[in-house]
């Protein structure tokens, strides 16, 4: 495994739409490009975010193929997890092709209970399968969304058992003991999804952070990055995440998109994720940009 290493501010950025549902490629790439020159240091491409579980395979490769072909591909992280284990190497070897820079997969999630052994027998699958095709791969850790949580014991196996292939995680728990437990196996970096936790990124040995709402709130982001002991940057970022996190949150991404943009066509969420109503139009609304 020879890519650079992956660190510091990570959006997970939105999927457009167009009105039949397909992804707006041209839209994505836009938002993408901003992203990435407003304080990103790489982009969460097709993440819970990027509503990827709302797309075929077919969809998702697309608007791979669009990010890779236009987008630093070294500053780019996919998700490719699925609950199906084919489908899920397929997307990982077609990663490595297009040249990413790393896989996120997010564990079988259908079957809920399963034992740490049985998700270590699937993603030793995973990493056989993709062997001629090694990209590196982030544990993505979403209880709340998967009904599954990597164990830092789990972690720790599947970091020794395949230390060329297993690079880190991303923790989506909203649990900073755990995130610091994960951070302490060796070489295994860790991005917690709250970008206030940049302020501990040193202490607790974090990589960074990939963040939703850091897909609008980059700049910000990014001085509480480069100063992690700005208690005014902190405050900001705190304060806009805080403020997006309390409407749904992929449609608040998404209008907050819109609107940094001037374009409502970047709005549209995907169902089961509804438009906002008026009401919390205008409480986003109050978020300075």
């Amino acid at each position: 495994m020879t890519s650079k290493r992956l660190g510091g501010v990570i959006a997970a950025v939105p999927t457009p739409v167009t009105e039949n549902g397909e992804p707006d490629t041209a839209r994505f790439l836009r938002h993408a490009e901003w992203a990435l020159d407003n304080g990103c240091h790489a982009l969460n491409v097709l993440g819970t975010t990027g509503e990827a579980n709302s797309f075929s395979a077919g969809q998702r490769i697309a608007l791979m193929e669009a990010a890779a072909s236009t987008l630093d591909r070294a500053r780019l992280m996919v998700g490719t997890g699925t609950p199906d284990l084919e489908t899920t190497i397929a997307l990982t070897r077609r990663a490595h092709d297009l040249g990413f820079a790393a896989a996120l997969v997010l564990p079988p999630y259908y079957y809920k209970g399963v034992s740490d052994d049985g998700l270590f027998a699937w993603f030793k699958r995973l990493v056989a399968a993709t062997s001629g095709s090694a990209i590196p791969i982030y544990l993505y850790n979403f209880p709340q969304m998967t009904g599954l949580t990597f164990s830092p014991a789990l972690a720790r196996r599947l970091k020794e058992a395949f230390p060329d292939r297993i690079a880190g995680a991303k923790d989506s728990s909203g649990d900073l003991d755990y995130a610091s437990e994960l951070a302490r196996i060796d070489s295994f970096d860790v991005f917690p999804s709250n970008e206030a936790a940049l302020s501990r990124a040193e202490a607790e040995g974090y990589a960074g952070c990939i963040s939703a709402t850091a897909s609008v709130t980059a700049p910000l982001v990014a001085k509480l990055w480069a100063e992690p002991t700005n208690d005014d940057a902190l405050e900001a970022a705190s304060s806009a995440r805080t403020a997006i996190s309390a409407q749904p949150l992929i449609p608040a991404v998404k209008y907050l998109t819109a609107r940094l943009h001037d374009d409502t066509g970047f709005a549209l969420p995907l169902p089961p994720h509804m438009p906002l109503t008026d009401a919390q139009k205008a409480a986003l609304d109050e978020i300075p940009l």
